[in-house]
């Protein structure tokens, strides 16, 4: 389970549907109590950030329409509070970013900063 904290644009489609779809398990199990996933590290540094990960659910969505993808899974805004941002990383930035470039995808064709 990963969700990065790169911007979305630079994750190829591979990563960024994956992100998506992670997000969503790792939505379940903060929000209804779930026990999967409950003691990995990316669960704990999303506790008490459900506003931040809302927020990184909306930064995925408008990423993926401006790739012209359908998005038909919104999360439910009743649920939102918390910190509005994540400030805890697993991985520094340009640390996340090496990750990506050692992968076989086209992740490491799109710059970074």
């Amino acid at each position: 389970m990963r969700i990065w904290d790169l911007p979305p644009e630079v994750l190829c489609r591979q990563h960024l549907l994956g992100e998506h779809r992670e997000l969503h398990g790792l939505w379940n199990v903060l929000t209804l109590g779930k026990s999967g996933y409950r003691e990995h590290p990316e669960t704990k540094r999303w506790v008490g950030r459900l506003a931040a990960l809302y927020n990184r659910h909306e930064a995925l969505v408008a990423e993926m329409h401006r790739r012209g993808y359908r998005h038909n899974s919104p999360l439910d805004d009743s649920l939102v509070n918390g910190l509005t941002e994540q400030d805890i990383l697993i991985d520094s930035l340009d640390e996340q970013f090496s990750l990506l470039t050692e992968r076989p995808c086209p992740c490491p064709m799109i710059p970074w900063p």
